[in-house]
């Protein structure tokens, strides 16, 4: 199959079972990471793209800047190059530094701030360097994925809806959150198609999403030290919270027992899913959103140097795994 742009390879029919994850649990992985921009933000991406041709006719020579901690920020870079649209990622020092490396090699202007803000994190300080840009320059555009409802649309028309076709009867998603995206497009799809499915937030521990103050965090890609303002919370899903050291556990679980490489998002779900275990039915399918692979994590969670710095008592929590 011949494709005509890289931002059109969007593989979103792969799911992987982790049997004996978690005894008991009939657990599937949803992988998004296997697209050229390896994560499940090239639908993100090309989205909010649309969405600004549509309302603001940009085009080749125009600019763009958005916050990103590495994959929106990759996955832009591979819909704008091929567009002639001219990018500018906000990152922060989290942002891993393979990430960085990539959307440099993209042709991306990448903007490190390193102030940390009222909740212990970067968010809104790359989003005040935004608007001060954006004031700045006037011809300068925003897709602004905290608030833009293109971005749940995507997971709505895509990803929710993959995952009912392959697994019609499935009794949960759990779904990593940080602009709430997935998290919002997901649960708007059930609500309508299948209300029994439980949905679930996971969230990181030290993020501002479901708790009143922050902590600074060391993984990216999942949490946020403000929240998006597409994070509507009415009752109608399930919030789970979980620490980073068990983040890290389950990413290295997961490379021992199957030989597959998983983000930290990714392993936040995982963590997730054992905490949950007792209340999903025998039987039940599960499904577990993975939003990109580990390869980026390899100087970070897959790191003995690292994680002996910042979690030296990782043994005991893999010792119960």
């Amino acid at each position: 199959m011949i494709f005509d742009a890289a931002y059109d390879i969007v593989t979103d029919d792969i799911f992987l079972d982790l049997a004996g994850f978690v005894p008991g649990v009939d657990l599937s992985l949803k992988l998004e990471g296997l697209n050229p921009a390896g994560s499940i933000k090239l639908k993100t991406a090309v989205a909010l793209i649309e969405d600004l041709i549509s309302r603001s006719g940009i085009g080749p020579g125009d600019r763009l800047i958005e916050s990103s901690s590495g994959n929106l920020g990759i996955a832009l870079g591979t819909v704008c190059v091929n567009r002639g649209i001219s990018l500018t990622i906000v990152a922060d020092p989290n942002t891993n530094a393979a990430a960085i490396r990539t959307m440099r090699a993209q042709g991306t202007t990448v903007v490190v701030v390193t102030d940390r803000d009222a909740n212990g994190g970067f968010l809104q300080t790359r989003i005040d360097y935004i608007r001060s840009q954006l004031k700045q320059d006037r011809k300068l555009f925003w897709p602004n994925q905290y608030a833009n409802r293109a971005n749940s649309s995507a997971h709505y028309r895509h990803t929710a809806r993959s995952i009912l076709e392959e697994l019609p009867d499935v009794g949960a998603v759990l779904v990593g959150v940080s602009t709430s995206g997935t998290l919002m497009g997901c649960l708007e799809f059930f609500r309508e198609n299948r209300p029994a499915t439980r949905i679930i937030a996971v969230d990181s521990e030290g993020s501002i999403l479901f708790a009143d103050q922050g902590a600074p965090r060391l993984i990216p890609g999942l949490g946020a030290s403000l929240r998006p303002e597409l994070l509507v919370d009415r009752g109608d899903y399930e919030r789970v919270v979980v620490p980073e050291v068990e983040t890290v556990s389950a990413c290295h679980i997961v490379a021992r027992r199957y030989g597959l490489l998983v983000g930290g998002s990714t392993g936040t779900v995982l963590a997730a899913v054992r905490r949950l275990a007792p209340t999903f039915r025998n039987g039940e399918p599960v499904v577990a959103i993975s939003p990109d692979t580990g390869e980026r994590y390899v100087d970070t969670i897959y790191s003995e140097k690292w994680v002996a710095e910042h979690f030296p008592g990782i043994d005991s929590v893999l010792a119960r795994w």
